[in-house]
């Protein structure tokens, strides 16, 4: 095919694309303002790309020679060989699930074919939320409805920014609204040391209310503020080292917000029985729902991960760390973790994905990485086979990080890397 001479890079003699908006995969917020451009056959980002985005459009060609127990193979042979590892395993675990949706469909389908157990790389963090979800239920909101309702945001234990780098940028400090919202009258509360507080300063220079404490102990200060709320009167001069006062003037706060966000991140809520500290900030939300109108709003979910457990959703009934070694879908949070699963043996073979970056897999054999072409194992698997990244190499969809919307990414560069979703279909 003959490339327009308006589409040929001059400096190179590749074809090349004009700027234009893209969507950005590289967080489960789906940022899609970007302006990205493919010069001599690399993609660069113009504009309104955060760190993690620029690394992951402008990420260097890495290793991306299929490989056989280390040694140089063809894809075809790789492939193959996978199957045949599948073929005589008696109970697979597909891990890592790092794809986009249809990547995830077709590993679903072969995992129901093999007899297999799903799980992802956060899948410790998702757990956390879906164990609450399903115990207790919650009343949760969405990314517009923060953007153009929200007058109180109230961080518990994480600074958004660490896992959404351009959540402020987007979502706080916006210059309209639906509503006639004035973003900058917005009350930012901060919960826990150690956080990232610059971004929660707004544009007119206002300071965020930023509590200190031990992270671990959120469990204790929300439930302080569970009791202050209902009324009742605290037998202690401090919790957790916050005197009573300060938690008194956050619940003031609380009530009188037309619309409050309280937001947590289960992936930053990595310590025993955390998922009580989940459980106490959906039982504030619902309760101050008495009084005024309060929703949650779970962060995280980055690499594929809130795409991972809503197709699981979709296709079986139930969230991930679901096998088919009965011949239907069965739920077990603990028996089929791949940490529980690997560490039995219980697995007698893993299936490792991971396309939008190169996150190492657990130590397992036989082991199949289907991985980002910048992949380097600490040991050299069985099979490796390097894969395109969703919203880079191939078209994609994805699900973000409030599980209402599924996005639509364009590629944006030729590769001739393999899709997971294609490995998957042929791996029978």
């Amino acid at each position: 095919m003959t490339v327009p001479q308006a589409a040929i890079n001059r400096e190179t003699g590749k074809p090349a694309r004009a700027p234009h908006a893209a969507a950005c995969p590289f967080c489960s917020l789906l940022c899609d303002d970007l302006i990205v451009e493919q010069a001599g056959g690399r993609v660069r980002v113009l504009k309104n790309g955060c760190d993690r985005a620029v690394s992951g459009f402008e990420n260097p060609d890495g290793p991306n020679q299929p490989r056989l127990k280390g040694k140089p193979a063809t894809i075809e042979q790789c492939i193959e060989r996978a199957a045949a590892i599948l073929r005589g395993a008696r109970f697979p675990l597909f891990a890592g699930l790092g794809t986009d949706v249809g990547g995830m469909r077709a590993v679903l389908s072969l995992a129901e074919r093999t007899g297999g157990a799903l799980d992802h790389m956060h899948g410790n963090a998702l757990q956390r939320n879906i164990g609450v979800l399903q115990g207790t239920g919650w009343m949760t909101t969405t990314l517009t409805e923060l953007k153009n309702r929200a007058d109180l945001i109230i961080f518990a234990g994480t600074d958004a920014v660490s896992a959404h780098p351009r959540f402020f940028e987007r979502l706080v400090w916006n210059q309209a609204s639906l509503f006639q919202l004035d973003s900058n009258a917005r009350q930012i509360i901060y919960l826990g040391a150690g956080l990232n507080t610059k971004p929660g300063t707004s544009p007119e220079g206002r300071k965020p209310l930023h509590i200190r404490f031990d992270p671990r102990r959120l469990i204790e200060i929300v439930s302080a503020l569970r009791a202050l709320a209902a009324g009742y009167r605290l037998q202690a001069a401090s919790i957790a080292g916050v005197r009573i006062p300060v938690l008194n003037s956050i619940v003031e706060k609380m009530k009188a917000a037309r619309y409050g966000v309280l937001a947590w991140s289960s992936a930053e809520l990595d310590y025993p029985h955390a998922k009580l500290a989940v459980e106490a900030c959906v039982e504030l939300v619902k309760d101050l729902n008495d009084t005024t109108r309060f929703s949650g709003l779970p962060l995280g979910g980055n690499d594929g991960a809130i795409t991972a457990v809503s197709v699981c959703a979709w296709q079986t009934g139930f969230p991930l760390r679901t096998a088919f070694a009965a011949g239907y879908p069965a739920h077990d949070a603990h028996r089929y973790s791949t940490s529980h699963l690997v560490a039995s043996g219980s697995a007698d073979a893993v299936v490792w994905i991971s396309a939008f970056r190169a996150a190492p897999p657990p130590a397992a054999k036989p082991l199949v990485v289907l991985g980002a072409p910048n992949t380097h194992c600490p040991e050299e698997p069985d099979v490796f086979i390097p894969v395109a990244i969703p919203g880079l190499d191939h078209a994609a969809q994805l699900v973000r990080c409030d599980s209402v919307v599924s996005l639509y990414l364009e590629r944006q560069q030729t590769s001739s890397l393999p899709s997971v979703a294609l490995v998957a279909r042929l791996s029978t």
